[in-house]
């Protein structure tokens, strides 16, 4: 047959990630493990490195002036850019293989749930701290659990939430912003709420009307 009635040669790739069984693919198994053996190596070439600066670059002495002429010898220096993409590097990697092994027990369990649902945002972030400080109000409890108050811990917790509402300000949006305002707002209310009821004694009991015996 001459060879321009030769039919051109397709090659077929499977590149599905489970087999029929439902199973991951050995293939992709593989193609996994060698990713993060580049990685690894990636991060330990940058440790080297930055090993190699630092002794190039000795820390000044305990004691040393800071900028301005004050002395400083509590706070450690910063780390380098380098040494933070390189640390954010392996910590997105560990959370992504992290992320994988959870979709994929939810998968089994049938579950709708996603690894990133379980991802903290701000808004997550501020609604834990509110649920904290309504139990420690003793307003909530987990089930099964009674109520307790600490007073203290409910007070810490909102002076949290409040810095955090001064730290962020202007870096928030309209509605994170809002919700925030919120939060306080309600917090405060039932801390003076529970304190009150607290420091105001009994109506009935001796002495609640001003008057001993």
């Amino acid at each position: 047959m001459p060879e321009k009635d030769k039919k051109p040669e397709f090659v077929v790739t499977d590149r599905r990630l489970f087999s029929s069984d439902g199973e991951l693919r050995q293939e992709v198994v593989e193609d996994e493990e060698r990713r993060a053996e580049r990685e690894r190596e990636k991060h330990e070439a940058q440790e080297r490195a930055n090993e190699e600066r630092a002794s190039q670059h000795p820390a000044a002495p305990p004691g040393a002036e800071a900028p301005g002429g004050m002395v400083d010898d509590t706070v450690p220096p910063a780390p380098t850019a380098a040494e933070q993409e390189a640390s954010a590097d392996a910590y997105r990697e560990s959370t992504r293989k992290l992320d994988y092994r959870i979709e994929k027990e939810l998968r089994k369990q049938g579950q709708a749930h996603r690894a990133q649902d379980f991802e903290i945002t701000f808004d997550k972030f501020s609604a834990s701290l509110y649920m904290t400080a309504l139990m420690q109000l003793g307003l909530a409890a987990p089930q099964g659990e009674k109520p307790t108050v600490d007073l203290i811990g409910a007070r810490q917790t909102i002076d949290t939430l409040s810095l955090l509402q001064a730290k962020t300000k202007g870096n928030l949006t309209a509605s994170e912003e809002t919700m925030l305002q919120n939060l306080l707002y309600e917090l405060r209310m039932a801390y003076l709420e529970v304190t009150n009821l607290l420091t105001r004694p009994p109506q009935n009991a001796p002495g609640a009307d001003g008057k001993i015996g």
